[in-house]
């Protein structure tokens, strides 16, 4: 038994394929439904500080340079 795949979109109680497909009339099909985002998210947070009075250890200095430094 052949097999294909066609993606489609339920609206208004109808399954519309996204493509145009040539199947023949009553051709008997399984639809599939992929899972749902019920699946728990992984958030990746920020690091923090276990320390935050060393927060002035990371302190950065911005330096312009002109256009043309180094030339």
């Amino acid at each position: 038994m052949k097999a294909a795949t066609y993606e489609g979109v339920f609206e208004n109680g109808v399954i519309r394929l996204i493509e145009p497909a040539d199947l023949p009339e009553n051709t008997r099909v399984l639809v599939v439904v992929p899972a749902t985002s019920d699946e728990p998210v992984f958030h990746m947070r920020s690091p923090r500080l276990a320390n935050p009075e060393d927060a002035s250890l990371f302190l950065k200095e911005v330096i312009e340079e002109s256009p043309d430094a180094g030339l």
